[in-house]
């Protein structure tokens, strides 16, 4: 065909996509090339002087040429407990509870407070105090309740929030928030943040790894969804690549029978050139997202099963991570996965562990839940430490919101149930520019009110976001004509209490 018909083909062949494209598609295609725009605006924030000193040079693929100043961390594992751990149960002890066993909640500490459907109906608000025994540990006196056997050992590299809060009471939009800044679904989550910013470290392995592990006792699980790790409105190829803990790692990832590498190979170089004519007449930046996963697929063939190989580890290691650490889907299994991770370039890889939603029957699943992940968690840091990696990797321990301290449901002395609660809660975090033995914020004798140094979602956003080297100001993407942020448009303030 004459070059001149073909392009005259080729323009009316653009001509009818574009008359099929449906609305939708078109305010899609809209939004990634007002995101194009955008990763320009960011690359040149980059190259301008940060007011904090010189950044760190970011990785493969990074929308930011380097950081707005030098990062204290360059990975990230967070183990995130979904359901709501209690904290006046695991970390924040209330003596005086004692006092008040099976006595209603003071309305002036409840004052008004909006409570779930399930115990919005209940006549009563009976105390329910923790059975359990309390003692300190680090040089910062941190309480820790007696199902932890393990983590006290480490509790001098472990920095406690006492204080966190949020809006959301329940739990599709709570976890939601503390993934992604935002109750409402579609927004990209932290480790889709990160993987667009600073780019992979490994290009034979994804920047965003996500791993759910199966926990010993399942009464009370919730749903969990990819939603929880897509890249929302960044490119695609940000958001997390699900390890599974049954089968191929990742579905499809090998050959099938009968199918040799090379004709994989031949394969992939064939859809790359239909991809690629299609990039031509559409200019859609996900054919291109959809080239380099592709890539990233046949290159991870041969990377993926030398990490799911445990023989390499020594005796001393497996044994440090507990009895089910070669269960694959355990949570010793996927916390040393993620030290097998991080160590190989993975920018952030985050852990869900299921089943902390305690309604009822608390005192009958916490030692279950707490057994769990005791004494891989006290592995994963001293891991670390010693092979001169926790000062460079942020661990990041904690769910979505907390519990009541009056009971849901039945109430003795050694049971009880506690509703969601968002106004105080409490996670914990080390290495990664993290100041150990730190406890932050306090709340009253009921676990009810924080009293002192409270932290937001959006300030720990901020502040994880600091020890990565951004600044959550001018770390954005343009999109529906807003410089859209993890930390939203609300102030937020880097905690500088817990840097070291």
């Amino acid at each position: 065909m004459h070059p001149l018909d073909q392009a005259l083909a080729n323009e009316s062949l653009f001509h009818e996509y574009v008359r099929n494209e449906t609305r939708r598609q078109f305010f899609r295609s809209a939004g990634f090339g007002l995101g194009t725009a955008a990763l320009a605006t960011l690359g040149a924030d980059a190259a301008a002087p940060a007011p904090q000193g010189k950044g760190t040079k970011t990785g493969i693929g990074a929308a930011l040429a380097e950081t707005h100043f030098p990062a204290k961390c360059k990975n990230v594992i967070y183990l995130h407990m979904v359901g709501g751990p209690a904290q006046m149960d695991l970390f924040d002890y209330k003596p005086k509870m004692q006092d008040f066993y099976d006595k209603d909640l003071p309305e002036s500490i409840r004052n008004g407070q909006r409570l779930t459907t399930m115990t919005s109906g209940q006549a009563r608000f009976p105390i329910a105090p923790s059975k359990y025994k309390f003692a300190q540990y680090g040089p910062g006196g941190a309480w820790m309740s007696e199902v932890w056997k393990h983590l006290p050992k480490v509790a001098h590299e472990m920095c406690f929030i006492k204080s966190m809060h949020t809006e959301a009471i329940n739990h599709e939009p709570a976890i939601t928030y503390i993934q992604t800044g935002n109750q409402v679904t579609g927004r990209p989550c932290l480790g889709a943040w990160m993987s667009y910013g600073l780019g992979s470290l490994n290009q034979n392995l994804p920047t965003f790894v996500v791993m759910v592990a199966t926990p010993t006792n399942q009464d009370q699980v919730q749903a969990i969804s990819a939603r929880l790790w897509q890249s929302g409105y960044l490119s695609g190829e940000h958001a997390g690549v699900s390890f599974r803990a049954k089968g191929d790692p990742i579905l499809f990832i090998n050959n099938p029978p009968g199918v040799s590498s090379d004709i994989r190979r031949k394969t992939l170089d064939g859809l790359k050139k239909l991809n690629e004519l299609n990039h031509q007449q559409t200019l859609d930046p996900e054919t291109q997202t959809r080239i380099s996963q592709y890539e990233m697929a046949f290159r991870m063939q041969t990377s993926v099963p030398d990490l799911t190989d445990l023989s390499k580890e020594s005796a001393k290691t497996l044994e440090m991570y507990g009895p089910d650490v070669k269960k694959p889907g355990s949570f010793a299994n996927t916390a040393l996965m993620a030290r097998k991770l991080v160590e190989k370039g993975v920018r952030f890889v985050q852990v869900y562990h299921n089943n902390w939603d305690h309604h009822g029957n608390l005192t009958g699943r916490m030692e279950f839940q707490a057994r769990d992940v005791d004494q891989p968690c006290h592995a994963l840091i001293s891991d670390l430490k010693a092979r001169g990696m926790l000062d460079s990797t942020l661990i990041i321990w904690g769910g979505e919101f907390g519990r009541t301290i009056y009971s849901q449901g039945g109430l003795s002395k050694t049971n009880y149930g506690r509703d969601h609660h968002p106004r105080c809660f409490t996670i914990w975090m080390a290495g990664g520019g993290i100041k150990g033995g730190v406890v932050y914020g306090e709340t009253d004798d009921f676990s009810y009110n924080i009293v002192k140094d409270p932290c937001h979602l959006r300030d720990w956003h901020a502040t994880v976001l600091h020890l990565l080297g951004l600044d959550h100001e001018r770390f954005s993407f343009r999109y529906q004509g807003l410089d859209q942020r993890l930390t939203g448009v609300e102030k937020a303030n880097v905690i500088k209490a817990l840097l070291a």
